[in-house]
């Protein structure tokens, strides 16, 4: 079964967009809340991993959904990741 470019196109783009959209959620909540301490780090690390493998994958294969995707994956797990870092400091200075 061979897939029409443009819908190859369009399952690319709402792929990558459904999945950025939970990073922006997650940002902007614990924006609101100044806490992400319900967020592992380690998943987060599985996760960067993940993505950084993908976008090597995306390299090797030359597919622009896969890197981009990724590549902004990766840019909204470190901002989760800083602001869990910071977040978490200020929260130990504050109760200590």
């Amino acid at each position: 079964m061979e897939i029409d470019g443009t819908l190859l196109t369009i399952l690319g783009v709402a792929a990558g967009v459904l999945i950025l959209t939970g990073w922006v959620e997650q940002i902007y909540k614990g924006y609101k809340t100044k806490s992400l301490k319900d967020v592992s780090k380690f998943l987060m690390i599985f996760i960067s991993t993940g993505s950084i493998l993908w976008s090597i994958y995306g390299i090797i294969v030359s597919d622009v959904f896969i890197i981009g995707t990724n590549i902004a994956g990766i840019t909204l797990m470190m901002i989760v990741l800083t602001m869990k870092r910071n977040y978490d400091i200020k929260s130990k200075t504050t109760h200590v």
